[in-house]
């Protein structure tokens, strides 16, 4: 039997959403972004939604918006993918890394004891679509005197006059925080990535939710970044296209990172049935849990902890007393019966690129602890009965062979 580990999610109506955009004859920005842009706010109940084309350049736009500066500081969890740093750099930022916790994700205490007056946003990432700490991230950044040691380097810092909290919900969309609060509606600014291998994909994608606090204006707010997102064009194609609609004017310094119709069409569909298609995430996390928690030897991933739940994005299962090296010939040994796993994700600083700014993975132990034994096991709605415990019975049968 042949498994793959992320396929996505492609049905007759998916199919034809997207012949709906080809038989349209408009296939970049137009109607169809803003319908999915608006299915995401219902869902999310973020106050607004703008789609782009990656979770990467949505974050870069705006750490760019808040107006980083040489020398200006992000936190980041050292226990994330590249881009989350990366997208510090490229907006003129230094990230700072800090370890994480068990759960796998960023710990408040690191963030706390990493916070100086070069501080401008703090990057949580919820890892696997587990939700992150953010009652003590949001009460850390108004703490008075984590405030008073706020130094803003632009206008938009001095306005929001705290530290920025923008949430790297890339896995996390669908997950809810306590009370029933959703992601996307928790922190200043949260990116979901609607990336081949997310829950909801748009082929390449992301979607920035807007709760800034008073006194922004997050429909203004919309607007300027909508524009930003197109070179600071006072005019989409759309509008360009109609007839006498050609004028326009370029008001500032922005980026290309406009999504396509074409590319929404896809996630538009996937989000009308995305409760369905997480209960179905759920079902097979569920039945992970119930086969892997009987064994002594398995950890198994967050689910529902304290009122938050998780997106069912990934299973992480980490194996006990375990070496780097032991859990890559376990990976080896159920790819032998044809299943794809995964692993996530390889801490930054053992990464070439993050080695050579000087991070050690050293300096981040639990975040080793997390990596050297995990195994991410294949989740997505199409996966039959017959295949998982096809799944479970080849990864008990490659720990009895390498470890047991």
């Amino acid at each position: 039997m042949k498994i793959p580990f992320s396929p996505p999610y492609i049905d007759e109506d998916i199919i034809n959403e997207v012949v709906d955009s080809l038989r349209s004859g408009w296939i970049t920005t137009g109607p169809k972004v803003k319908a999915l842009e608006e299915e995401i706010k219902n869902f999310s109940n973020a106050k607004e939604v703008l789609c782009v084309n990656s979770w990467t350049s949505g974050a870069i736009m705006m750490l760019r918006w808040l107006g980083l500066q040489e020398g200006d500081e992000v936190i980041v969890p050292a226990y994330t993918y590249s881009a989350t740093a990366l997208a510090v750099y490229h907006a003129g930022g230094v990230p700072v890394m800090v370890d994480t916790t068990e759960d796998f994700n960023i710990s408040v205490e690191g963030i706390r004891n990493a916070i100086t007056s070069k501080t401008k946003a703090i990057l949580p990432v919820d890892i696997a679509g587990f939700p992150c700490d953010y009652d003590e991230i949001m009460n850390l950044v108004n703490e008075p005197d984590i405030k008073k040691l706020f130094n803003p380097t632009s206008s938009i810092q001095q306005k929001l006059g705290r530290i920025l909290v923008l949430n790297d919900a890339a896995h996390s969309l669908g997950a809810t925080y306590t009370d029933g609060i959703k992601t996307g509606s928790e922190t200043d600014v949260a990116v979901f990535s609607l990336h081949a291998v997310k829950n909801v994909t748009t082929a390449e994608g992301g979607a920035i939710c807007l709760n800034l606090p008073e006194p922004f204006d997050n429909a203004s707010l919309y607007t300027e970044l909508r524009q930003m997102s197109l070179n600071c064009q006072t005019k989409d194609a759309f509008s360009k296209s109609k007839a006498g609609g050609w004028r326009y004017d370029i008001t500032g310094f922005g980026m290309k990172i406009n999504m396509a119709d074409i590319n929404a069409a896809i996630g538009l569909a996937q989000m009308r049935i995305y409760p369905e298609l997480l209960k179905e995430r759920k079902r097979i996390f569920n039945t992970y849990n119930e086969a892997f928690s009987k064994e002594s030897w398995a950890n198994i991933p967050p689910a529902i902890v304290k009122g938050k739940e998780s997106s069912y994005h990934l299973y992480a299962l980490r194996i006990k007393n375990i070496s780097e090296e032991q859990r890559d010939q376990v990976i080896d040994e159920i790819a032998k019966a044809g299943v794809a796993v995964n692993v996530h994700f390889i801490p930054m600083p053992m990464l070439t690129f993050f080695k050579d700014k000087g991070f050690k993975i050293e300096d981040y132990p639990q975040a080793y602890q997390n990596f050297k034994c995990e195994i991410s096991l294949p989740i997505y709605p199409q996966l039959t009965e017959d295949q998982l415990i096809y799944i479970i019975r080849s990864v008990k049968h490659a720990y009895n062979v390498i470890v047991g």
